[in-house]
Formats: C-alpha cells, sequence, structure tokens
C-alpha cells in the first residue's frame, strides 16, 4: 500500500508543466507540497466530478498533460465517466484513482464491494489505452516516467493507505490560502495565456 504523501512526492518531482487536477483526500497534501500552484486546479467539494472535469481540461488544452488525482470513493459516483473519457480519447489525460476502499472525507465509511471493485479492469473494458495498478512505491517510482510518456487516456489505480478524516469539517484544519475553483482556473488560464 501506498502513503498518499510519498505519492504526492513523487509525482511533484515528475510533473513538468503538467496541470494536476487533484480531488478529495489527496487535494490537501497535494496542494500543501505543489511548486506549481497555477497549475493546480482543485476540485473539493464536487465528489465524483474530477474526472468529467479534467476531460473537460485535457480536450481544451490537448498539448499539455493533465493528471487527475481522483478518490475510488469519487470514482464510484460516476463510474459513467470512464465510457465518456475513453470515447473522447485525450491522448493527454492520465486518471490516477487513490484505492484505499472507503470514503476517507467523510470519516472512513466503505466504498461498495471495497474488496471485490477492479477499476483498471472497468477503465481497460470501456476503452482506455492503457492500464496500471501499483501497490508497492518503488515499483511506482521506477514506472511512473515510462506510464507519462504513453497516449492516453492511461489509467493508473494506486492502491493506497486511507487518510481518513474524522475531525468534524467545521473544525478541520484549513489551507492558509484556501482556493475556489473559480480563483484556480483564472490563475490557470493566466498561467496558459488564454485570454
Amino acid at each position: 500500500m501506498i502513503d498518499q504523501d510519498e505519492l504526492v512526492a513523487v509525482l511533484q518531482k515528475i510533473r513538468g508543466d503538467t496541470i494536476v487536477i487533484p480531488t478529495m483526500s489527496v487535494a490537501r497534501p497535494w496542494n500543501d507540497s505543489s511548486d506549481r500552484p497555477a497549475r493546480d486546479v482543485p476540485v473539493s467539494g464536487a465528489m465524483g466530478k474530477a474526472s468529467s472535469f479534467a476531460l473537460g481540461v485535457a480536450l481544451a488544452q490537448p498539448d499539455t498533460k493533465v493528471i487527475v488525482l481522483d478518490g475510488d470513493g469519487s470514482l464510484s459516483m460516476n463510474l459513467g465517466s470512464l465510457a465518456t473519457i475513453a470515447g473522447k480519447a485525450p491522448k493527454n489525460l492520465f486518471h490516477f484513482v487513490l484505492h484505499n476502499g472507503v470514503y476517507a472525507v467523510t470519516g472512513g465509511q466503505p466504498i461498495p464491494s471495497a474488496e471485490r471493485v477492479d477499476f483498471s479492469e472497468m477503465a481497460e473494458g470501456a476503452g482506455y489505452a492503457a492500464t496500471y495498478d501499483f501497490e508497492d512505491l518503488e515499483d511506482f517510482t521506477i514506472q511512473i516516467e515510462e506510464v507519462l510518456k504513453q497516449e492516453g487516456p492511461v489509467f493508473v489505480t494506486i492502491r493506497s493507505v486511507p487518510a481518513i478524516q474524522n475531525e468534524p469539517i467545521g473544525r478541520r484544519e484549513r489551507p492558509a490560502r484556501p482556493r475556489t475553483l473559480i480563483s484556480a482556473m483564472t490563475e490557470l488560464r493566466q498561467e496558459l495565456g488564454i485570454e
């Protein structure tokens, strides 16, 4: 099982000019460690919609790699996005799913069929160009650069340690500079030179 903080550290080192769209429990560690925040568009509070949003960004910016850091609970709520993404076949989209078996942001309730569901198989069946499954950080670190050289859409399951949040939402630590989706999109447009 891969710790999401360690996963984030590896991805931060190799991201380059990639646009990254983190959601749910991985959004905070990503945002806290990002050295390119103008190229990050956190999609928090829209559980299940990050993959659809990432598809739109990938189609709008076909010459820029787009990584979506999705959660298994989020993807479970919008499985139709797998078929939609595969149908549009964006060559620049890399769909990562942190599979920890729980809804981590709402207290750790198990997702449906947590032990049986195989998101990589679903993505392959939907028509993604390639799928991967990692549960060891060293294997991931060795292979990730090759994975990101492939034409997408590429699906990557990360078997991860749950980062369960049990503190009531009103008492959770907030980032120093909260970013709304609108402000993140405005910064991204400026970064990309889009009027």
